[in-house]
Protein backbone atom coordinates (compact mmCIF):
# COMPACT_ATOMS: atom_id res chain seq x y z
CA UNK A 1 0.00 0.00 0.00
CA UNK A 2 3.17 2.20 1.08
CA UNK A 3 4.53 1.98 -2.45
CA UNK A 4 1.29 2.30 -4.22
CA UNK A 5 0.23 5.73 -2.54
CA UNK A 6 4.11 6.85 -3.37
CA UNK A 7 3.76 5.72 -7.23
CA UNK A 8 0.97 7.72 -7.10
CA UNK A 9 1.85 10.97 -5.54
CA UNK A 10 5.38 10.45 -7.88
CA UNK A 11 2.92 10.47 -11.09
CA UNK A 12 0.58 13.53 -9.86
CA UNK A 13 3.95 15.49 -9.48
CA UNK A 14 5.72 14.35 -12.90
CA UNK A 15 2.02 15.65 -14.49
CA UNK A 16 2.81 19.40 -13.44
CA UNK A 17 4.28 21.69 -15.76
CA UNK A 18 7.33 23.53 -15.25
CA UNK A 19 5.11 26.27 -14.57
CA UNK A 20 3.14 24.86 -12.31
CA UNK A 21 6.02 24.01 -10.24
CA UNK A 22 7.40 27.15 -10.23
CA UNK A 23 4.49 28.64 -8.68
CA UNK A 24 4.28 25.68 -5.64
CA UNK A 25 7.46 26.72 -5.19
CA UNK A 26 7.21 30.25 -4.96
CA UNK A 27 4.24 30.15 -3.40
CA UNK A 28 5.54 27.70 -0.43
CA UNK A 29 8.74 30.32 -0.02
CA UNK A 30 5.87 32.91 0.24
CA UNK A 31 3.97 30.84 2.85
CA UNK A 32 6.97 30.21 4.56
CA UNK A 33 8.62 33.24 4.74
CA UNK A 34 4.94 36.14 5.07
CA UNK A 35 5.75 38.13 2.05
CA UNK A 36 6.74 38.55 -1.51
CA UNK A 37 9.46 36.15 -2.57
CA UNK A 38 10.30 37.46 -5.14
CA UNK A 39 12.11 40.61 -4.21
CA UNK A 40 14.01 38.55 -1.44
CA UNK A 41 14.74 35.13 -2.51
CA UNK A 42 14.32 34.87 -6.43
CA UNK A 43 16.60 36.50 -8.34
CA UNK A 44 16.19 37.30 -12.33
CA UNK A 45 18.58 38.82 -15.04
CA UNK A 46 17.92 41.99 -16.07
CA UNK A 47 18.73 41.85 -19.46
CA UNK A 48 16.45 39.97 -21.85
CA UNK A 49 16.45 36.15 -23.13
CA UNK A 50 17.93 37.58 -26.50
CA UNK A 51 20.86 38.91 -24.58
CA UNK A 52 21.13 36.12 -22.33
CA UNK A 53 21.11 33.50 -25.40
CA UNK A 54 24.15 35.43 -27.01
CA UNK A 55 27.46 33.00 -26.33
CA UNK A 56 30.79 34.19 -25.85
CA UNK A 57 33.09 34.22 -28.55
CA UNK A 58 35.47 31.18 -29.29
CA UNK A 59 38.34 31.20 -27.19
CA UNK A 60 36.97 34.35 -24.79
CA UNK A 61 38.64 34.99 -21.64
CA UNK A 62 37.44 37.78 -19.63
CA UNK A 63 39.74 40.23 -18.94
CA UNK A 64 40.20 41.40 -15.55
CA UNK A 65 38.23 44.16 -14.31
CA UNK A 66 38.65 47.09 -12.41
CA UNK A 67 35.61 47.06 -9.25
CA UNK A 68 32.78 49.85 -8.83
CA UNK A 69 31.04 50.16 -5.84
CA UNK A 70 29.87 53.47 -6.54
CA UNK A 71 32.32 54.95 -4.56
CA UNK A 72 34.20 56.24 -7.65
CA UNK A 73 33.12 58.36 -11.31
CA UNK A 74 30.50 55.59 -12.70
CA UNK A 75 31.03 57.05 -15.88
CA UNK A 76 35.24 56.91 -15.83
CA UNK A 77 33.94 53.27 -14.79
CA UNK A 78 31.79 52.42 -17.57
CA UNK A 79 34.23 53.83 -20.41
CA UNK A 80 37.05 51.67 -18.45
CA UNK A 81 34.94 48.56 -18.66
CA UNK A 82 34.14 49.30 -22.70
CA UNK A 83 37.66 49.68 -23.23
CA UNK A 84 38.72 46.68 -21.80
CA UNK A 85 35.78 44.41 -23.08
CA UNK A 86 36.77 45.94 -26.30
CA UNK A 87 40.40 44.63 -26.38
CA UNK A 88 39.23 41.30 -25.09
CA UNK A 89 37.50 41.20 -28.38
CA UNK A 90 33.86 41.73 -26.70
CA UNK A 91 31.77 44.40 -27.77
CA UNK A 92 27.79 45.39 -28.10
CA UNK A 93 25.47 43.42 -26.45
CA UNK A 94 28.16 40.97 -25.25
CA UNK A 95 29.31 43.96 -22.54
CA UNK A 96 25.78 43.90 -20.95
CA UNK A 97 26.47 40.47 -19.95
CA UNK A 98 30.05 41.59 -18.35
CA UNK A 99 28.95 44.35 -16.72
CA UNK A 100 28.06 42.26 -13.41
CA UNK A 101 32.01 41.07 -13.27
CA UNK A 102 32.45 44.64 -12.58
CA UNK A 103 29.96 45.20 -9.58
CA UNK A 104 30.68 45.01 -6.17
CA UNK A 105 29.24 46.39 -2.67
CA UNK A 106 26.33 49.33 -3.43
CA UNK A 107 26.90 48.95 -7.04
CA UNK A 108 26.05 44.93 -7.27
CA UNK A 109 22.86 45.68 -4.81
CA UNK A 110 21.74 48.43 -7.20
CA UNK A 111 22.71 45.75 -10.54
CA UNK A 112 20.65 43.00 -9.02
CA UNK A 113 17.06 45.48 -7.52
CA UNK A 114 17.00 46.23 -11.27
CA UNK A 115 13.60 45.31 -12.95
CA UNK A 116 14.06 41.99 -14.52
CA UNK A 117 14.89 41.73 -17.87
CA UNK A 118 14.55 45.66 -17.90
CA UNK A 119 17.86 45.85 -20.46
CA UNK A 120 17.83 45.02 -24.41
CA UNK A 121 20.76 46.75 -25.50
Amino acid sequence: MQVERQTAEFASVVSLSVQQLQDMITNTIRAQYNGSSQSTLMYSKPYTKRIDNLRMPMGYQPPKFQSFDRKGNPKQHVAHFVETCNNAGTDGDLLVKQLVRSLRGNAFDWYIDLTPECIDS
